[in-house]
């Protein structure tokens, strides 16, 4: 990867841009549409895993319900204590909030804290980003200057842009590990239940979702970096994720076949490792140390299913090893199950999944070529470290400038 368009996640902006300066960014009706479609996309992936844990219970497979209901409390109790605590540094935030006042979007701590511990926390931030999105997209602010719709428009991606960091939390925490245990259960039962083929459909949906429309709406809210090219740019990026991942799940879900424990153990040494890494290159994403501690280990889950620059620096030698190791699983993985039970070598799906599992590796690595070497919007200008002289940075500019790229 460029060592310039690394820099996305750890510079800081010295003085920020004028927004008369910055490119002209548009919260247009077609964004606001999409985040409506992103909303959807995550109730009926919330709503049809906790009715598949729901009928596998009923069914009497409670380990199986136990697994599929984990992974929804999980991707849900992560987002929701990052979202709490955003609204707590934007309470703090001088520039959010200027006048020290104890509410933020018109709610005070105490209503925060109610509706977070109710797990409603990203609904919030939908209903605000909507609401808000809502009046400057449909020209409700016609009264504003030139400089305040400008202004506006820029507030709308930073809050789109905690809100799909948030999704991407919950996708890697939830959908991802749901969409393996759904795979899993598929090949062993021999049958797949209709809920069962929604779940997979909104959960692989969910993840692609929130993989394109976090790094679109990054990008977007940092003045200093250039956009995400739509059309085949934004094509080939979404093809290299969702080859890479897919074969990824694919790999582990014929371990799982093998033994469990291998999955459990193989996952363990990985998202171990991935958390090491973050601990070493010292990441800065949150205001409190055990924040930043529950932030790595989340990094370090979300690299067992796919690459992400934690730090912001050059990563071609970490993606190196990581794409080499990636490979490894992947391509041994069928190998290790012919071999060690012989009996799958007569089933059709095994042959089927071991194709699609080599065919998408490679597609995905030709994907992740051509994207960065032809297609990756090269960075020109470079910021200092501080956001002024006193070596401060407002926790809106600094969040967004410590956010993963993927």
């Amino acid at each position: 990867m460029d060592g310039n368009a690394s820099e996305l996640l750890s510079t800081k902006l010295s003085d920020p841009m004028p927004l008369a300066d910055q490119p002209d960014i548009r919260y247009t009706k077609l964004r606001w549409l999409l985040t409506l479609v992103g909303l959807l996309l995550y109730v009926g992936d919330i709503w049809t895993d906790v009715g598949l844990s729901i009928k596998y219970l009923l069914d009497g497979r409670y380990i199986c319900s136990a697994l599929t209901f984990s992974f929804v409390l999980s991707g849900l109790l992560v987002t929701q204590i990052f979202s709490h605590v955003w609204y707590e540094d934007d309470l703090e935030d001088v520039s959010m909030n200027p006048r020290g006042q104890a509410i933020v979007l018109g709610m005070s701590r105490c209503k925060l804290v109610v509706f977070h511990l109710c797990g409603a926390g990203i609904f919030l931030r939908y209903y605000h980003l909507l609401k808000s999105g809502f009046k400057v997209v449909w020209n409700l602010t016609a009264s504003l200057n030139q400089e305040e719709k400008r202004e506006a428009h820029h507030r709308l991606f930073c809050q789109a842009t905690d809100l799909s960091m948030l999704k991407l939390f919950e996708a890697f925490l939830e959908s991802a590990p749901q969409l393996l245990v759904q795979i899993y259960t598929a090949q062993d039962q021999g049958e797949v239940a209709i809920l069962q083929c929604f779940s997979m459909v909104f959960s692989c949906l969910n993840i692609v979702w929130a993989l394109v429309d976090y790094r679109r709406c990054l990008r977007r809210s940092l003045p200093h970096i250039q956009q995400m090219p739509s059309g085949l740019p934004t094509l080939i990026y979404l093809l290299y994720k969702l080859c890479t991942i897919s074969s990824h799940i694919l790999g582990y879900s014929l371990l799982l076949i093998l033994t469990p424990y291998c999955v459990i153990a193989l996952v363990a040494i990985l998202w171990l490792l991935g958390t090491m890494w973050s601990h070493v290159l010292g990441t800065n994403f949150c205001s409190t140390r055990r924040h930043e501690f529950v932030y790595r280990t989340v990094v370090g889950f979300i690299l067992t299913f796919t690459f992400f620059n934690v730090k912001g620096q050059d990563t071609r030698i970490a993606m190196t090893v990581y794409y080499f190791l990636y490979s490894l699983i992947n391509m041994t993985s069928p190998l290790l199950l012919a071999l060690l039970n012989p009996e799958v070598r007569a089933e059709t799906f095994f042959f089927v999944i071991s194709g699609v599992i080599f065919g998408t590796s490679i597609l995905g690595l030709v994907f992740l070529v051509l994207y960065y070497h032809l297609l990756h919007p090269r960075e020109e200008r470079r910021q200092a470290d501080e956001v002024d002289g006193s070596g401060k940075q407002t926790e809106e500019t600094g969040r967004m400038n410590n956010f993963l790229q993927p």
